[in-house]
């Protein structure tokens, strides 16, 4: 049974409470760049020691913590105590008194030092007879402060505005990956599932630019609305090696533009302000910058990509074009004839394309330039685990701990990993979970000791693989029915009753033709030699090696200038 799961080996995102993360955030924009120098001077570790309120002797172990790390911001987190249960160890009168004189003598202009506010606390406890908290104890309270009041109290609220261009231009990003815009959209195609090859409806594409070069980096197409979900694999396809995906595709094309942005440039839309989203991101040094109101020349560079490309969208059978008046006569229905996957397919080749097509802006092809920039920056940092980088930006539960492991709207999971904690059960939080929406048959798990994530499946392994659109579904049909006590056995004889009468059913509606595609592809691997892809205006007998079907790909029109 051990394994059944995976041991995924970087820390949790979301055990610390709000306070501890956000002075992890301050703690490493003053160290992360220390570290990255060969050599550093005295005055620079003293005006660190003195920024972040420690010892030198203390910076210098944050340094070496950062070196010595793998680049997450949780390497310089402070150091966490128990505290019995998680839970404060000093008297609720003691507290108090430290917060008031924290509040009183800590957060003024006058800037009073750590050591001059705990002498105040120390008299203060001794003068009522209360016992006298640690310093260290006193410092974990100011540190687990909002790092943005106490910069607004101690400096005025110039010390904390951030950093704004200068009227309305666009900063200037001057290397790869500096800056990175994702956004959505609904493909202008109607495509066909792979069984009855009859139309499913339009899928939806996210994509991940980088601004420096105009390349590409991530890409997702998927039947899916645009969700926080689809924002973490896009991000995870635009940080990890996209070779074995190629493979998978059965593409031989270059596609060398990966790596973690320093950067993510985004709209307001609710997806992209997600908690995952916002520690991932963190977790892995990646900035969040929202697009501001009213600009829409901010973040306009991924729009006019993906406009691009939904023109090119339009030479295939099946486009909806833009609006019904361009589209006038045409059938889209009876015209399409692509599938999800051979979609993913043409649009990775148009991309590769792009790629090689010289950008009117730059002057020269993205490719060129995103090799110019590796040349000043080096190779960019690349997720080792595309797992675990995946699993930082899924959606989270949080369940206590049972005898028979974790139980998620009626499905249980068990693996004996968890017997470890069971026996413990009673003393332990409820446990961070999260999951993947596409294929709910298995959950990560944060370790309450180690902060390590382990996978764990069903309980009841002979369960199919389903999706959770496809279980809500199922809870759905039996509430409709009436059942007010759902079991897992009713829940799963409900979705393989679903699935036979899709599978069976001699005429089906596009709708229920869509649900059986967004099935098979949340549960079912490629597996097998790839099928070529045919480009359209191509009969069934024809097939083209790799670089005839590139040759065939529309590529992206020459982009205006940005």
């Amino acid at each position: 049974m051990d394994a059944d799961f995976t041991h995924i080996g970087e820390l949790g995102t979301l055990t610390m409470p709000e306070a501890l993360w956000d002075r992890a955030k301050t703690i490493s924009a003053v160290i992360a760049p220390l570290s990255m120098q060969v050599v550093v001077g005295g005055a620079a570790v003293q005006a660190a020691a003195l920024a972040l309120g420690i010892s030198r002797r203390q910076v210098y172990v944050l340094i070496k913590r950062h070196r010595d790390g793998s680049g997450l911001l949780t390497d310089l987190a402070p150091g966490r105590s128990s505290g019995g249960k998680g839970t404060a160890r000093l008297s609720g009168e003691v507290e108090d008194l430290v917060r008031e004189i924290v509040r009183k003598q800590f957060l003024t202009r006058q800037k009073r030092t750590l050591a001059a506010v705990y002498r105040d606390i120390a008299a203060a406890c001794r003068a009522r007879q209360l016992p006298v908290p640690a310093r260290n104890t006193v410092e974990r309270r100011i540190w687990a402060l909002n790092p943005v009041e106490v910069g607004r109290r101690r400096g005025g609220p110039n010390a904390v505005r951030p950093l704004q261009s200068a009227g309305d231009e666009v900063p200037v990003i001057d290397t790869i990956l500096e800056q990175v815009q994702i956004d959505h959209t609904v493909i202008d195609v109607i495509i066909v599932d792979e069984r009855e090859r009859q139309p499913i409806g339009r899928p939806y594409l996210t994509v991940a630019i980088d601004v420096y070069s105009r390349a590409i980096v991530g890409m997702i197409v998927t039947l899916e609305a645009p969700s926080a979900v689809s924002v973490g694999l896009c991000l995870a396809h635009a940080g990890t090696d996209k070779r074995p995906w190629l493979e998978r595709l059965g593409l031989e094309a270059q596609w060398p533009m990966s790596g973690k942005p320093r950067q993510l440039y985004l709209d307001n839309a609710s997806e992209f302000k997600s908690e995952a989203l916002r520690r991932g991101c963190e977790q892995h040094g990646i900035k969040l910058a929202y697009r501001p109101p009213g600009r829409p020349h901010y973040g306009g560079i991924v729009e006019r990509v993906i406009g691009t490309a939904m023109q090119q969208v339009h030479e295939l059978p099946g486009t909806t074009f833009s609006n019904p008046v361009e589209r006038g006569r045409y059938d889209s229905d009876r015209k399409a004839t692509l599938t999800l996957r051979e979609l993913e397919k043409w649009m990775t080749l148009a991309v590769t394309n792009y790629h090689g097509t010289v950008h009117s802006t730059l002057g020269q092809t993205p490719t060129g330039r995103w090799r110019e920039g590796m040349d000043v920056t080096g190779l960019p940092a690349v997720a080792s685990n595309p797992t675990a980088f995946l699993v930082d930006f899924l959606p989270v539960v949080r369940r206590t701990l049972t005898r028979t492991g974790f139980v998620i709207d009626h499905v249980h999971y068990f693996s004996n990993v968890l017997k470890p904690w069971i026996s413990r059960r009673d003393t332990l939080e409820p446990f961070l979970i999260r999951r993947d929406p596409r294929d709910i048959s298995r959950i990560w798990v944060l370790e309450p000791d180690e902060d390590h994530y382990v996978e764990v499946p069903y309980r009841t392994m002979a369960n199919p693989s389903v999706s959770l659109w496809e279980h809500k579904h199922a809870l759905a049909r039996l509430h409709e029915r009436g059942v007010a006590q759902v079991d897992e056995v009713m829940l799963f004889r409900t979705i393989e009753q679903m699935r036979e009468i899709t599978a069976t059913a001699s005429k089906t509606t596009k709708r229920m033709r869509r649900d059986a595609e967004r099935r098979n592809i949340a549960t079912t691997a490629p597996s097998g030699p790839p099928v070529p892809l045919q480009p359209p205006g191509f009969s069934e007998e024809q097939t083209l090696d790799t670089e005839s079907a590139v040759a065939q790909v529309p590529r992206f029109d020459q982009i205006e200038q940005w």
